[in-house]
């Protein structure tokens, strides 16, 4: 078994695409998020669907070449711990210096190309994220970077993570401390099925810039 290939597509992949698992001393299989447990490992891409998939057809055992229990909250599990590392990292992030907190810093720090990208909580309204997404498309236009957002965790997750109150709207900035976060935002993201308000948002500008260029 190729230590990097999925079990369920038989693909290889980056490590970064993958979730690796092993086998507990209860026979029980654990997922390794941060892939530094000891022992025999099996992947799975990186995705809800796929780990599911792992899940229900058995691929555990056949790929351990072992009788292993597989919790029935496996896919429950995986969401938690991806969930909790990011917010970690977001806290670490914050001790840092690496956040603006609030919508009218939000929209500064994306306006001046400070952000790498946005978080907004799950209540955050639909007027308040509209803003916000004028000021990133408002970047990208002017040549700036593409500053996704997500919407990935509630107020009361963000609050605590940030150590404030009432946290709806959150920029994470650029730098090593920021880099850190958006590789766990990433993932959590990617789990969960993707963002595809904000594939909508990119296209949505590149066709605005190309119906200009046809106009010139």
């Amino acid at each position: 078994m190729n230590d990097r290939t999925c079990i369920v597509t038989r693909k290889q992949a980056e490590p970064d695409e993958l979730i690796r698992f092993v086998v507990g001393p209860d026979s029980a299989v654990v997922p390794d998020i941060k892939k530094n447990l000891p022992g025999r490992g099996c992947w799975v891409t990186a995705d809800r669907l796929h780990i599911d998939k792992a899940a229900a057809k058995n691929l555990f055992a056949r790929a351990f070449k072992a009788q292993v229990t597989v919790p029935t909250d496996l896919g429950d599990m995986v969401d938690g711990l991806l969930s909790r590392y990011a917010l970690g990292m977001l806290g670490l992030a914050r001790k840092a210096g690496a956040i603006a907190l609030g919508a009218t810093k939000v929209e500064s720090a994306v306006r001046g190309g400070l952000a790498l990208f946005v978080l907004h909580a799950t209540e955050a309204s639909d007027d308040g994220v509209r803003k916000i997404s004028q000021a990133r498309r408002a970047t990208v236009h002017l040549g700036g970077p593409a500053i996704l957002a997500y919407k990935l965790f509630s107020e009361a997750e963000l609050s605590l993570a940030l150590g404030g109150t009432n946290v709806i709207h959150a920029a994470v900035l650029a730098g090593d401390a920021g880099r850190a976060v958006q590789k766990r935002m990433v993932a959590l993201d990617r789990y969960r099925g993707g963002s595809p308000d904000d594939l909508a948002m990119l296209a949505a500008v590149a066709d605005e810039d190309d119906a200009a260029e046809d106009m010139e």
